[in-house]
């Protein structure tokens, strides 16, 4: 195999390898012992350690990124249960005193609200404010870069005021 066909391999076997994370990721909210879950997570593992692996071994500089951009939760907030001693606006304190203006990694903010939440004695796990984070987004409240079901490939910030100061007539 020359350089030209493995690159078109890599090409597809990456695609292939987004498109089964996606997967994977919708696997998380079945049970373990569901075998179409088992027989998914059996196909990646092929394709992550073996094809991929052979291939950038052989030819390391088609590789398109240091570590795929995996999918780390793909937990809706609609499908989150509190636990009783934790409300939504607890959850949204917590979140709003970590994300600052400036972009950060959502691996990051979702780590210091989880330590944030031990301190205040909450029982919550960072899925479910991985999952908030994203809701926050789409209501507006954060701006995200990136897919946040990916927490080390994504970023999130407060979403900056739009309004402007009025000007003095002088």
């Amino acid at each position: 195999m020359n350089d030209d066909q493995a690159a078109d391999v890599v090409q597809y076997l990456v695609g292939a390898a987004r498109v089964l994370d996606e997967a994977r990721a919708a696997t998380r909210l079945l049970p373990d012992n569901d075998k179409d879950a088992a027989s998914l997570r059996e196909l990646i593992i092929k394709l992550n350690s073996e094809l991929l692996t052979t291939l950038f071994q052989r030819f390391p500089h088609l590789l398109p990124f240091r570590e795929f951009p995996e999918i780390n939760s793909s937990l809706r907030w609609e499908d989150v249960l509190l636990p009783p001693t934790v409300s939504v606006e607890d959850v949204d304190q917590i979140i709003l005193s970590i994300v600052t203006s400036q972009w950060q990694k959502t691996a990051a903010v979702i780590w210091l609200t989880v330590k944030r939440s031990e301190k205040l004695g909450f029982h919550a796990t960072d899925e479910m404010f991985a999952a908030r984070i994203q809701a926050l987004a789409e209501e507006g409240l954060l701006k995200g870069q990136g897919d946040l079901r990916k927490w080390r490939h994504s970023e999130v910030r407060l979403k900056r005021r739009t309004g402007r100061s009025p000007k003095l007539n002088a």
